[in-house]
């Protein structure tokens, strides 16, 4: 059985996905690139079996879907591609508008959660899809993925708060974004099949270890950034889910837990015997 399976379509992913594209490694599935709510929407609605999913949609719907062994993406302290920018400090935030991204989950969460509980800030969000023509307008907005990397070079650096720093000020925790999981069915239906994919992901992500040359040059390729910028990028996030992850994860669980986000806390150990790099 060949499992459709999803991937995101940001530059953060490319230290997984790399193999795939120069060919090094052959993906026993076919891949679909999306931005990460879509591919959130799609593997909950049966249209993929296999994703990197939101850490917050597997968290609420944490029933529906396996979790799996051995990669997310997330960062120990900094993040780079999830920030808030805002002219008016996080804890003076309480009632005004924020334009939100319409692409992340996780990152709308997270912002709530540090909002809220951090800073006992009450915002009003606001669905935008071009949040950063918001912060060019001088008004708060939280964006994610390559346009969170453009601002950094856009707007004041005191105006541009990464969410992952202040999480790890806030509770010493690594911050977890994305986790990979399979619909539950799908892997009831075909283990093996499963464990392939996640097989071919994590050999993959070891070729990209050794290869970070081909990496980057793949990433300057897609979104041309200043000389020495990748490096940087790539050595501050974490692919590896391991229990310094898993913890982070559960502390953000108890968190969208205390906020009302999600109605219960589900555990956040693997479901899957890891899958090591062969």
């Amino acid at each position: 059985m060949s499992l459709r399976c999803g991937r995101i379509r940001y530059t953060n992913d490319l230290p997984v996905y790399a193999a795939f594209d120069a060919g090094a490694i052959a993906y026993p599935g076919t891949l679909h690139a999306d931005v990460p709510s879509r591919l959130n929407a799609m593997l909950l609605g049966g249209e993929l079996d296999l994703s990197p999913v939101s850490a917050f949609a597997w968290a609420k719907h944490a029933e529906e879907l396996v979790l799996l062994p051995d990669l997310c993406i997330g960062a120990r302290d900094e993040v780079v591609s999830v920030v808030l920018v805002s002219q008016t400090p996080p804890a003076l935030l309480d009632g005004v508008e924020i334009a939100v991204t319409r692409e992340s989950e996780s990152g709308r969460n997270l912002l709530r959660v540090l909002l809220e509980r951090r800073y006992g800030a009450r915002p009003k969000y606001v669905d935008h899809a071009e949040p950063i023509a918001c912060a060019d307008r001088g008004r708060p907005a939280l964006l994610i993925g390559d346009t969170a990397i453009d601002a950094l070079l856009r707007f004041e650096p005191g105006h541009v708060y990464d969410l992952g720093r202040l999480w790890h000020e806030w509770t010493s925790q690594q911050t977890v974004f994305a986790v990979w999981a399979a619909r539950r069915d799908a892997y009831e239906r075909d283990p093996e099949a499963v464990r392939a994919c996640m097989h071919a992901l994590t050999d993959a992500y070891t070729w990209s270890r050794a290869n970070m040359e081909y990496v980057i040059r793949e990433a300057q390729r897609t979104f041309a950034r200043p000389e020495g910028f990748y490096e940087r990028y790539y050595g501050k996030l974490n692919f590896t889910f391991h229990s310094a992850a898993q913890s982070g994860l559960a502390a953000y669980c108890r968190e969208l837990f205390a906020i009302g986000a999600i109605a219960r806390v589900p555990s956040t150990l693997p479901e899957v015997i890891g899958v090591v790099s062969r």
